[in-house]
């Protein structure tokens, strides 16, 4: 390691690499159970010329490179396995362009989503993937991040136009352009995105934003049956109504939100909405919702436009995975997540909960309920080996349950390390494909090595 950190110094700052414990201790874990690994070294790149020197470094020594935004990962797809050298791109945040009439920003990857957002609201314009946590933009991409407002606006690959890359042996390449649409070539930006930097390193992304809604209305719907509340949301969808956001959050989930967040909302199965669009427009969606959703059961109904009132059942929503870890101190959080098809939302979501029970460990179940992606939340005692092991099965049985159904392992958190072992039956042979890109791009394995798909050496 010590020739490796001559060579950075030829080029890069000392304050740029650090092997300073603290900083490796940070970059060795994500937000989730996974177990921490530490780095050899963390660099602090300030452009793209800078990570292309990085990378050509890495592959003279044939070491690891994996790439870290704030590290709020689900998967421990930062956590660097193999040691090497973490790249950070917190330094690469800058706002490089706002072109507001092309509806489109072009940032580095250490951008944060609030930070976008802030500056683009002058413009009149918002960013609209939302995964929660003030993430990087690098690092949604890298894991094709979704959220609250997927039903409406689509993922994260929908938002990308163009991303600069840096591949393996220190090359860079352009993955789209600025137009709308393109029948020209490779779908790039659909290869990079998701790929979880086992595929290169992001250093600027051009990504499409929208107009801040002239009317938003949000509102909270209550049932006794968590079925119901499941189908009401097929039947809204069926209906054509554009809602803007859906979540599902279960009894348990409510009890952490109304401890956490000083609310007082009923202890039943709850759906959190979001509508967009014209005052008049809204108002029949609005009401067109309440008599799909009464037809389905629904016991309370209440719709907010004022927007502190909007702001408090988001952030109680948003705010859920941290009212368990506050509630839950000692443990450790797990968060499953999967998608399948609508029709079979409805029985996957009552077989999560069903099992969740079983278990005699605290948790629920939440999710994305408008496009068929939820999550279970368990509190596990890492000391704990028995609890360990069972909250590891459930996992793989709601996983199992969505494959079967043709779904998928991750509907938005991405491989990392802990959806690997099923991308085999998820894929099949499309997964040697996958393998072969990979061994094109990366001969060496160096970047990011082990996540996704294995490479034999």
């Amino acid at each position: 390691m010590e020739a490796i950190i001559a060579a950075l110094k030829t080029k890069l700052t000392d304050e740029q690499i650090s092997t300073n414990d603290t900083i490796l201790e940070l970059h060795s874990k994500d937000e989730t159970y996974h177990q921490a690994s530490l780095p050899d070294l963390v660099v602090f790149p300030k452009s793209t010329e800078e990570v292309s020197f990085i990378m050509e470094v890495a592959q003279k020594y044939k070491t690891p490179i994996t790439p870290f935004g704030v590290g709020t990962s689900l998967e421990g797809h930062v956590i660097p396995y193999d040691n090497g050298i973490t790249v950070d791109f917190s330094l690469m945040n800058k706002i490089l362009e706002i072109k507001a009439e092309d509806l489109l920003v072009k940032v580095q990857p250490g951008v944060t989503r609030e930070q976008l957002n802030k500056e683009l609201k002058k413009h009149g314009l918002f960013f609209t993937v939302d995964p929660g946590a003030n993430a990087t933009l690098g690092g949604m991409a890298a894991t094709n991040a979704s959220g609250t407002t997927t039903v409406k606006y689509g993922v994260m690959r929908d938002q990308v136009r163009d991303m600069e890359v840096v591949l393996a042996d220190g090359s860079v390449i352009h993955t789209g352009n600025l137009a709308a649409k393109s029948a020209s070539g490779y779908h790039l930006n659909g290869l990079f995105v998701g790929s979880e930097g086992t595929l290169g390193c992001f250093t600027e992304l051009t990504l499409q934003v929208y107009g801040i809604p002239e009317h938003i209305v949000a509102a909270r719907a209550t049932f006794s049956d968590l079925t119901n509340a499941i189908e009401s949301v097929t039947s809204i969808l069926q209906a054509g109504i554009p809602i803007a956001r859906v979540e599902f959050v279960d009894e348990a989930s409510i009890v952490q939100i109304n401890k956490f967040s000083e609310t007082d909302y009923p202890v039943k199965p709850t759906l959190f909405l979001e509508f967009h669009g014209n005052e008049s427009g809204l108002r029949e969606d609005v009401e067109f919702t309440r008599e799909i959703m009464e037809d389905h059961g629904c016991e309370q109904f209440l719709s907010e436009t004022d927007n502190a009132a909007r702001t408090q059942l988001w952030d109680a929503r948003h705010n859920l995975a941290y009212a368990y870890a506050h509630d839950y101190v000692g443990k450790k959080m797990m968060l499953t997540d999967v998608a399948v098809p609508i029709s079979e939302l409805a029985n996957a979501v009552k077989y999560a909960r069903e099992e969740l029970d079983q278990l005699s460990i605290p948790g629920g179940v939440l999710g994305h309920v408008g496009d068929g992606n939820f999550h279970s939340i368990v509190m596990i005692d890492l000391d704990n080996e028995e609890e360990v092991q069972k909250a590891k099965i459930f996992n793989e049985k709601v996983v199992l349950y969505a494959l079967e159904r043709g779904g998928t392992c991750t509907g938005e958190h991405g491989v990392g390390i802990g959806k690997k072992a099923y991308q085999q039956q998820e894929h099949g042979a499309a997964l040697d494909i996958m393998v072969q890109i990979k061994k094109a791009l990366d001969p060496n394995n160096i970047l990011n090595p082990n996540k996704i798909v294995t490479i034999d050496k």
